[in-house]
């Protein structure tokens, strides 16, 4: 069974989508980027919020546009929703996180999932799931928006640095 790791695209002031859900500001930073290629190369299956899945996209008006990674990936993908959801091709949508995680290690099975969507990474963080945090801190201060975690109570989460490189950052959660 493979790792379960959260990996965002970060503002400096630590937002990883502006207000609404706006993830515009990120398309003046997309293109190649050797972490987020290596992110990918280890993801078997992704496991998303509905809100992710169906929300803003940084890649929009180009060949890229709804694709992960800007369409450096391709694979399975599972989506946390309590909505009735249309069938997509390589969508598999679950109205639980137990029953959301189990489906994404199945699908990638000794690869990662990666986790997108701040909501469902505090979901896995509570539940004591998530195993590495991955973020690329973004040269931009956004001011307001959805925020990396935001946890408003609860425990503090201890994590261990795994790698550094520039501005990529990569942790591995303890005490879980």
């Amino acid at each position: 069974m493979g790792k379960l790791l959260y990996s965002a695209a970060m503002s400096l002031d630590g937002f990883i989508a502006g207000p609404g859900g706006d993830m515009g500001w990120l398309a003046p930073y997309t293109g190649p980027d050797p972490t987020a290629d290596e992110l990918a190369a280890e993801t078997g299956a992704l496991l998303v919020g509905r809100r992710t899945f169906s929300g803003d996209d940084p890649y929009r008006g180009t060949e890229a546009e709804g694709q992960a990674f800007g369409g450096g990936w391709e694979g399975p993908q599972v989506v946390l929703t309590r909505q009735p959801a249309p069938a997509v091709p390589g969508v598999t949508f679950c109205a639980s996180l137990a029953e959301g995680v189990e489906a994404a290690q199945a699908a990638a099975g000794e690869r990662t999932v990666n986790v997108l969507g701040a909501t469902v990474a505090r979901a896995c963080i509570e539940a004591g799931l998530l195993d590495e945090v991955a973020v690329i801190v973004m040269p931009v201060l956004l001011g307001a928006g959805v925020q990396l975690f935001e946890r408003p109570s609860g425990p503090a989460v201890p994590l261990e640095l795994v790698s550094q490189t520039g501005t990529s950052l990569r942790y591995r959660v303890l005490g879980r």
